[in-house]
């Protein structure tokens, strides 16, 4: 039985005959996984088309995660799920929970037929180059967050641009893509600012960052708030040798820090919000209710999800600015 049939006279596009050809054996238990299907030059000599319109075919079929190609023996089907109509590759930096709201709201604003797999770089510049490498027409988008890595640009040009979309940090190298970023200068400006009434009473403002991980806009707006306020700053990699006092008003960026510093605060006997203040970044349910609650802030991951979604299913070019906002708690 000829897998493939491809009518002149039809108003289907000769392309699309060959992959409904290639679904309808599937469907029918014709073609199995790990079954090979026929070469791109049969199909080509048997059905008199051109070499173009057999690769054009292959491609969706490719990008749609139903065929593989194998170097020197040719394609194999590599999934039956022919519901799949458009793969996504969506490349994290890391998870945590208010990443994983994003994710979450992405996939809810999404076609049911629309595949999306996830992978972590985990500030890897190497394993960022090698997952980006191996997967190279192998999905219709590509949504990357590329984080702080240096040089980005030269492994993203690789891919083709208009199926690109940058989530969360964006450089000056790669203006040029469609993104929903955040701006960390501004947030963090714009958050001290609507809370100097309480932050006044601090002697000195310690923002913990880490250069590797978190984006140097943070660091900038922090700096420009505390020098424009005429207040006493301090900049800290590390909370292991420090020992918090009466009067330091804590920035902190990750989680895990957040539980170090109320840990020390309790052990120094120092009463939150009175002699001491934390503000964290990025909202979760937990911050809600340790220690009464913990003044963020935080932009909005589901909204990121969503406009995510939106832009991808509109195939349109747009470059989005999340807004964040400041959720004041007992902790200042």
């Amino acid at each position: 039985m000829e897998i493939v049939t491809v009518k002149k006279k039809s108003k289907i596009p000769k392309y699309r005959q060959i992959i409904d050809s290639v679904e309808n054996a599937i469907a029918k238990g014709i073609l199995k996984k790990g079954d090979k299907i026929p070469s791109l030059n049969a199909i080509k000599n048997n059905h008199k088309v051109s070499r173009d319109t057999v690769l054009t075919a292959f491609n969706e079929l490719k990008n749609r995660g139903i065929i593989n190609a194998i170097v020197g023996k040719g394609y194999y089907v590599l999934s039956e799920d022919i519901l799949v109509h458009k793969k996504v590759f969506l490349l994290f930096d890391e998870l945590n929970s208010f990443k994983e709201d994003l994710y979450n709201a992405f996939l809810q604003h999404l076609d049911e037929n629309i595949q999306v797999d996830i992978f972590f770089h985990h500030f890897n510049k190497k394993i960022f180059k090698k997952l980006i490498k191996d997967n190279i027409g192998n999905y219709n988008y590509y949504v990357i967050m590329p984080a702080n890595l240096d040089k980005t640009e030269k492994i993203l040009s690789n891919l083709p641009k208009d199926n690109v979309f940058i989530l969360d940090q964006i450089s000056k190298e790669l203006e040029d893509y469609s993104a929903i970023y955040q701006n960390f200068k501004k947030d963090i400006f714009k958050g001290l600012t609507v809370a100097s009434n309480k932050i006044e009473k601090y002697n000195k403002l310690v923002l913990l960052f880490s250069e590797s991980k978190q984006p140097v806009g943070i660091l900038n707006g922090f700096t420009a708030f505390c020098q424009q306020s005429n207040l006493k700053y301090e900049i800290i990699d590390a909370l292991e040798n420090r020992t918090p006092v009466n009067g330091e008003l804590y920035l902190i960026l990750n989680d895990k820090d957040l539980i170090r510093i109320i840990k020390k605060i309790k052990e120094n006997q120092l009463v939150l919000a009175k002699e001491i203040g934390v503000i964290s970044f990025n909202d979760t349910l937990l911050k809600e209710f340790v220690e009464g609650g913990i003044t963020t802030i935080s932009t909005d991951f589901k909204l990121m999800g969503k406009n995510l979604a939106k832009m991808i299913l509109s195939e349109k070019s747009a470059q989005i600015e999340n807004p964040s906002s400041l959720i004041l708690r007992k902790s200042i």
